[in-house]
């Protein structure tokens, strides 16, 4: 009965909340080589600015246009729109994972709850970086929300603690069993995106996207993920906190996967981690860089 009762919370948390009902699993395939998505990613983002652009009643304000933006690619359902895309799409190559073959496979409900319903989402490679559809709706959607909540005089730390408590209650730790930094990272620079659309430096020594052109907006520059994704995207380098519960079947899921780390090391560890911990720690992630490969590997 039990069990029961907590099936129906985290579903009814999840569908109710427009929360990506998958996780993503990181931590298994990392060596197998597939080609890298960005331009086609970056193609979607930047074909739906100008088709937003050249409507007849094309929005005018910063408003309005980040969100037809967020209409546009993201959307109030438990995926958005560029998330369904990616997953679905032949052109997008994905690791070689399946919803119930990952590292959580065996792993009871109570350890796992929407992960065990739903199994968990792809992985593709965009800028590098080994990276969960989950995370361009959260860059999508959730990045709208910090930023329609700026446009409206929100402080920052009042609404990256907004952030931090959906991450908490909502869309991770209560639903899922764990709390995604990596989620955290990505709803961050969603913030940045659109912040990035109206303003110069943004993205450091870039314009705006976005210019205006007498009382209309025109686009100056091109999108690329490639100035938001980086190794903190990507959940076995920057790892989620994981309800007890979960962490030790976690830990050990990820100790029987260290032979493939040691055989390559690079794939399984970030040279930038001081300097990303230190870009982001700030946002409220939760230390759990004693699940990276390289601290339970090297024991």
């Amino acid at each position: 009965m039990k069990i029961a009762v907590m099936i129906f919370f985290v579903l009814f948390l999840v569908f109710s909340s427009g929360a990506s009902a998958y996780e993503s699993d990181q931590y298994t395939n990392r060596t197998q080589d597939i080609s890298d998505s960005l331009d086609l990613l970056d193609g979607a983002v930047n074909k739906a600015i100008q088709d937003i652009l050249v409507r007849k009643n094309a929005p005018r304000t910063k408003s309005r246009i980040a969100k037809a933006i967020y209409f546009e690619i993201g959307g109030l359902y438990w995926a958005d729109k560029i998330e369904r895309w990616a997953a679905k799409s032949p052109e997008v190559e994905k690791y070689d994972q399946t919803r119930r073959d990952s590292v959580y496979k065996g792993m009871p409900f109570w350890a796992t709850r929407v992960n065990f319903i739903f199994g968990v989402g792809r992985s593709f490679r965009v800028n590098g970086v080994m990276v969960g559809s989950d995370k361009f709706g959260h860059f999508v959607s959730q990045g709208y929300k910090y930023y329609r909540r700026e446009l409206r005089g929100e402080p920052r730390e009042k609404l990256l603690r907004k952030g931090w408590f959906a991450e908490r209650w909502i869309y991770g730790e209560l639903t899922t069993g764990l709390f995604s930094n990596a989620d955290l990272v990505a709803n961050y620079e969603g913030w940045r995106f659109y912040q990035s659309l109206f303003e110069d430096n943004v993205v450091e020594g870039k314009t705006a996207i976005l210019m205006l052109d007498g009382d209309t907006y025109a686009q100056q520059r091109p999108f690329s993920f490639a100035d938001h994704i980086n190794d903190y995207w990507d959940e076995a380098l920057n790892p989620s906190y994981a309800v007890p519960s979960l962490n030790k079947r976690l830990r050990k899921a990820i100790k029987a996967l260290c032979p493939e780390y040691h055989d390559s090391p690079d794939f399984y560890t970030s040279s930038d981690d001081t300097l990303l911990w230190a870009r982001y720690e700030n946002l409220g992630l939760k230390d759990s860089r004693q699940n990276q490969f390289v601290a339970i590997c090297d024991q």
